[in-house]
């Protein structure tokens, strides 16, 4: 039996049993809200897609659960465009985009971080400068530099602008001036020049935030469609999230068969953040987004 507990003595609640307080229920709601902001239009994409053609699809309040869920939207969306080639273009547009991004944002955040040079803090405020400078603004000089180098309507013409980000460079030159300086000084003395401190010393330590870099640069590369769109012309050349535009006719448009195409776009971002979820919150909690 349980002894009586004498007066005057707190009495401890297990942890198990604690009762959550008021901004414990804030916090839990507000993350609520955020999942169902966040998620929500994928839910609703995903829903598009599984209707059957005579079911509603604005009736209120919504129904999210379809009612004869059919996959034959998935197969119309195959049957009207060659989604396999559309995808292995996008797939070698993303595949320059992050080794552009990994090599050049990797050595560029590595010299604004570490390295001494005049003009370091100059450069550092172009970068942050290129940063905030929207990028429809550009897209006109883009264009001409693009056609100007005979790189229209082609894959490499589509990635070139999007080689090197300037978010990724300050994130990886946050990245490296987080490391600690006994690292550097200690391969100095053993004679170590600046690409051995570079490989050897500095990089294999922020591989966190390199695969950051590699998913940003391929989920910005994989979404981008203003671009494509404007350089090019072959449909041969599309990539999909082009390709799928022609899904929308001039008299006929089905928001079905534009969710199935949404929804098999999304397959490939999913596949590869899968792949480096491990590696990506890694490389957050390492402290290299910290400004």
């Amino acid at each position: 039996m349980a002894r009586p507990v004498p007066p005057g003595v707190p009495v401890r609640v297990p942890r198990g049993r604690r009762r959550a307080g008021p901004g414990a229920v804030a916090r839990y709601a507000a993350l609520v809200l955020m999942a169902l902001l966040l998620a929500g239009p994928l839910l609703w994409q995903l829903s598009l897609s599984l209707k059957g053609a005579g079911e509603p699809l604005y009736e209120r309040p919504p129904s999210v659960i379809p009612e004869h869920p059919t996959f034959e939207h998935f197969g119309t969306v195959l049957d009207r465009i060659p989604v396999p080639h559309y995808l292995l273009n996008s797939l070698l547009v993303a595949a320059m985009a992050v080794t552009g991004n990994v090599i050049g944002a990797t050595c560029a955040g590595y010299a604004l971080g570490k390295l001494r040079f005049r003009g370091r803090s100059a450069v550092t405020v172009l970068v942050v400068m290129a940063l905030l400078v929207p990028s429809e603004t550009v897209l006109i000089s883009q264009f001409l530099t693009v056609r100007a180098a005979g790189l229209a309507d082609t894959l490499v013409g589509v990635a070139l602008p999007t080689l090197v980000a300037a978010l990724n460079v300050l994130l990886m030159r946050n990245a490296f001036l987080a490391l600690p300086r006994e690292f550097e000084e200690a391969a100095v003395v053993d004679g170590a020049n600046a690409w051995q401190r570079f490989i050897r010393v500095s990089v294999p330590q922020v591989k966190g935030v390199i695969t950051v870099v590699a998913v940003f640069a391929f989920v910005g590369s994989w979404n981008d469609f203003l671009w494509p769109l404007i350089v090019l012309s072959d449909e041969q050349n599309y990539t999909l999230t082009v390709g799928l535009n022609r899904l929308r006719g001039t008299f006929y448009d089905d928001p079905r068969l534009i969710a199935a195409g949404t929804v098999i776009a999304l397959v490939p971002i999913i596949a590869f953040f899968a792949v480096l979820q491990r590696y990506f919150f890694r490389g957050l909690e390492s402290g290299g987004l910290k400004g």
